[in-house]
Protein backbone atom coordinates (compact mmCIF):
# COMPACT_ATOMS: atom_id res chain seq x y z
CA UNK A 1 0.00 0.00 0.00
CA UNK A 2 1.53 3.34 -0.81
CA UNK A 3 2.02 5.85 1.80
CA UNK A 4 -0.52 8.85 1.79
CA UNK A 5 0.70 12.08 1.05
CA UNK A 6 -0.70 14.86 2.78
CA UNK A 7 -0.93 18.06 0.96
CA UNK A 8 -1.56 20.86 3.91
CA UNK A 9 1.52 22.73 4.90
CA UNK A 10 0.95 21.88 8.22
CA UNK A 11 3.31 19.07 10.27
CA UNK A 12 2.85 16.56 7.38
CA UNK A 13 5.23 18.65 5.15
CA UNK A 14 6.40 21.29 7.47
CA UNK A 15 8.03 20.96 10.37
CA UNK A 16 9.40 23.72 12.79
CA UNK A 17 12.90 23.77 12.71
CA UNK A 18 15.88 26.60 11.98
CA UNK A 19 16.59 28.10 9.03
CA UNK A 20 17.91 26.41 5.85
CA UNK A 21 21.20 28.73 6.00
CA UNK A 22 23.59 28.66 9.10
CA UNK A 23 25.98 31.49 9.70
CA UNK A 24 28.36 29.94 7.12
CA UNK A 25 25.43 29.95 4.28
CA UNK A 26 25.61 26.53 4.06
CA UNK A 27 22.53 24.30 3.94
CA UNK A 28 21.91 22.05 7.16
CA UNK A 29 21.49 18.64 7.19
CA UNK A 30 18.08 17.29 6.60
CA UNK A 31 16.42 20.21 4.57
CA UNK A 32 14.97 20.71 1.66
CA UNK A 33 13.56 24.38 2.01
CA UNK A 34 12.70 26.39 4.54
CA UNK A 35 8.90 28.35 3.81
CA UNK A 36 8.26 30.97 6.31
CA UNK A 37 10.81 29.85 8.33
CA UNK A 38 9.17 26.11 8.51
CA UNK A 39 10.95 23.71 6.70
CA UNK A 40 10.81 20.50 4.16
CA UNK A 41 13.00 18.43 5.78
CA UNK A 42 15.01 15.87 2.89
CA UNK A 43 12.91 12.63 4.52
CA UNK A 44 9.62 13.86 3.81
CA UNK A 45 10.61 14.81 0.02
CA UNK A 46 12.05 11.54 -0.21
CA UNK A 47 9.13 9.76 0.92
CA UNK A 48 7.63 11.18 -1.63
CA UNK A 49 9.83 10.53 -4.35
CA UNK A 50 10.10 6.67 -2.86
CA UNK A 51 6.24 6.69 -3.46
CA UNK A 52 6.49 7.55 -7.10
CA UNK A 53 9.66 5.14 -7.64
CA UNK A 54 7.50 2.46 -6.10
CA UNK A 55 4.47 2.82 -8.02
CA UNK A 56 6.85 3.07 -11.13
CA UNK A 57 8.95 -0.05 -10.60
CA UNK A 58 4.81 -2.18 -10.64
CA UNK A 59 3.84 -0.57 -13.51
CA UNK A 60 5.00 -3.78 -15.20
CA UNK A 61 6.24 -3.40 -19.26
CA UNK A 62 6.65 0.91 -18.94
CA UNK A 63 8.65 0.86 -15.62
CA UNK A 64 11.88 1.52 -16.86
CA UNK A 65 10.59 4.47 -19.20
CA UNK A 66 9.21 5.97 -16.81
CA UNK A 67 11.57 5.41 -14.24
CA UNK A 68 14.28 6.95 -17.08
CA UNK A 69 12.48 10.16 -18.03
CA UNK A 70 12.43 11.09 -14.96
CA UNK A 71 15.71 11.74 -13.47
CA UNK A 72 14.86 15.18 -11.79
CA UNK A 73 12.04 13.59 -9.45
CA UNK A 74 13.34 15.04 -6.34
CA UNK A 75 13.74 18.04 -7.52
CA UNK A 76 10.42 18.19 -9.40
CA UNK A 77 8.52 17.03 -6.08
CA UNK A 78 10.39 19.87 -4.04
CA UNK A 79 8.57 22.63 -6.39
CA UNK A 80 5.22 21.06 -6.24
CA UNK A 81 5.53 20.99 -2.68
CA UNK A 82 6.99 24.69 -2.35
CA UNK A 83 3.84 25.55 -5.02
CA UNK A 84 2.05 24.19 -2.50
CA UNK A 85 2.57 26.15 0.54
CA UNK A 86 2.65 29.18 -1.41
CA UNK A 87 -0.95 28.05 -2.73
CA UNK A 88 -2.60 27.12 -0.03
CA UNK A 89 -1.46 30.54 2.08
CA UNK A 90 -2.34 32.64 -0.83
CA UNK A 91 -5.77 30.92 -0.67
CA UNK A 92 -5.78 31.32 3.45
CA UNK A 93 -5.17 34.92 2.96
CA UNK A 94 -8.18 34.89 0.99
CA UNK A 95 -10.27 32.91 2.81
CA UNK A 96 -11.17 30.49 0.00
CA UNK A 97 -11.47 26.87 2.02
CA UNK A 98 -12.62 23.79 0.38
CA UNK A 99 -15.62 21.00 1.96
CA UNK A 100 -14.08 17.53 1.84
CA UNK A 101 -17.55 16.90 -0.24
CA UNK A 102 -16.07 19.36 -2.82
CA UNK A 103 -13.08 17.59 -3.08
CA UNK A 104 -14.99 14.10 -3.78
CA UNK A 105 -17.43 15.55 -6.21
CA UNK A 106 -13.93 16.64 -8.30
CA UNK A 107 -12.26 13.29 -7.87
CA UNK A 108 -15.99 11.60 -9.18
CA UNK A 109 -15.89 13.69 -11.84
CA UNK A 110 -11.80 12.59 -12.65
CA UNK A 111 -12.79 9.11 -12.18
CA UNK A 112 -15.62 8.93 -14.69
CA UNK A 113 -13.52 10.90 -17.30
CA UNK A 114 -10.38 8.96 -16.83
CA UNK A 115 -12.51 5.71 -16.91
CA UNK A 116 -11.98 4.18 -13.13
CA UNK A 117 -9.40 4.57 -10.84
CA UNK A 118 -7.21 2.46 -12.35
CA UNK A 119 -7.04 4.86 -15.39
CA UNK A 120 -6.94 7.79 -13.51
CA UNK A 121 -3.48 6.64 -11.23
CA UNK A 122 -2.17 5.29 -14.53
CA UNK A 123 -2.45 8.68 -16.24
CA UNK A 124 -1.76 10.25 -12.91
CA UNK A 125 1.44 8.35 -12.53
CA UNK A 126 2.93 8.97 -16.09
CA UNK A 127 1.73 12.44 -16.99
CA UNK A 128 2.42 14.01 -13.67
CA UNK A 129 4.80 11.49 -11.59
CA UNK A 130 2.02 10.95 -8.87
CA UNK A 131 1.86 8.08 -6.62
CA UNK A 132 -1.84 6.41 -6.55
CA UNK A 133 -1.30 7.58 -2.63
CA UNK A 134 -0.72 11.60 -4.09
CA UNK A 135 -3.44 11.96 -6.23
CA UNK A 136 -6.06 13.22 -4.23
CA UNK A 137 -3.82 16.18 -2.88
CA UNK A 138 -3.29 17.05 -6.32
CA UNK A 139 -7.22 17.21 -7.19
CA UNK A 140 -7.15 19.51 -4.20
CA UNK A 141 -4.41 21.40 -5.46
CA UNK A 142 -6.00 21.84 -8.64
CA UNK A 143 -9.33 22.89 -7.01
CA UNK A 144 -7.98 25.66 -5.02
CA UNK A 145 -5.89 26.96 -7.70
CA UNK A 146 -9.09 27.33 -9.56
CA UNK A 147 -10.80 28.90 -6.80
CA UNK A 148 -7.97 31.43 -6.41
CA UNK A 149 -8.38 32.69 -9.97
CA UNK A 150 -12.24 33.02 -9.63
CA UNK A 151 -11.89 34.57 -6.42
CA UNK A 152 -9.91 37.22 -8.25
CA UNK A 153 -11.26 37.46 -11.48
CA UNK A 154 -8.51 36.16 -13.39
CA UNK A 155 -5.28 33.95 -13.60
CA UNK A 156 -3.19 36.56 -14.16
CA UNK A 157 -4.29 38.81 -10.99
CA UNK A 158 -4.03 35.35 -9.21
CA UNK A 159 -0.56 34.64 -10.14
CA UNK A 160 0.33 38.52 -9.17
CA UNK A 161 -1.04 37.35 -5.22
CA UNK A 162 0.98 34.05 -5.60
CA UNK A 163 3.76 36.17 -6.20
CA UNK A 164 3.90 38.58 -3.15
CA UNK A 165 3.03 35.11 -1.09
CA UNK A 166 5.85 33.73 -2.27
CA UNK A 167 7.85 36.36 -1.89
CA UNK A 168 6.67 37.37 1.80
CA UNK A 169 7.50 33.55 2.97
CA UNK A 170 11.07 33.85 1.67
CA UNK A 171 11.63 30.57 0.73
CA UNK A 172 14.87 29.32 0.74
CA UNK A 173 16.26 26.09 -1.02
CA UNK A 174 18.61 23.90 -0.70
CA UNK A 175 21.30 24.76 -3.24
CA UNK A 176 21.50 20.96 -4.33
CA UNK A 177 17.77 21.36 -5.96
CA UNK A 178 18.33 24.58 -7.49
CA UNK A 179 17.59 28.07 -6.75
CA UNK A 180 13.80 29.32 -5.99
CA UNK A 181 12.58 31.90 -8.08
CA UNK A 182 10.01 33.81 -6.01
CA UNK A 183 8.59 36.15 -9.49
CA UNK A 184 8.10 32.09 -11.40
CA UNK A 185 6.87 30.56 -8.19
CA UNK A 186 9.46 27.50 -9.18
CA UNK A 187 12.55 26.22 -8.43
CA UNK A 188 15.03 27.77 -11.19
CA UNK A 189 13.89 27.19 -14.81
CA UNK A 190 10.89 24.22 -13.60
CA UNK A 191 7.83 25.45 -15.88
CA UNK A 192 4.97 26.40 -13.80
CA UNK A 193 1.49 24.80 -15.94
CA UNK A 194 -0.46 25.03 -12.72
CA UNK A 195 -0.58 29.09 -12.61
CA UNK A 196 -1.40 29.58 -15.83
CA UNK A 197 -3.89 26.65 -16.93
CA UNK A 198 -7.67 26.41 -15.58
CA UNK A 199 -8.93 23.01 -15.08
CA UNK A 200 -12.90 24.83 -15.17
CA UNK A 201 -15.10 24.47 -16.54
CA UNK A 202 -14.19 21.21 -17.84
CA UNK A 203 -11.80 19.28 -15.32
CA UNK A 204 -8.62 18.44 -16.27
CA UNK A 205 -7.03 15.25 -16.52
CA UNK A 206 -4.93 13.83 -13.38
CA UNK A 207 -1.40 14.97 -13.55
CA UNK A 208 -2.25 18.22 -15.93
Amino acid sequence: MHRRTALSVSAALLAAAPLLSACSGEARPGTAAVVGGERITTSALQAQVNDVRAAQNEAGEAAAGLIQSTPGLDRSKLNRMLQTAVLERAAKDAGITLSRREIEDFRNEQLQKAGGAERLEASALEQAQLAPGQVEADLRFKLLRDRLFAHYGSPEKAVEQLGAVAQALRIEVNPRYGAWDAQQIAIGDQTTPWITQRTRPGPAPAGA
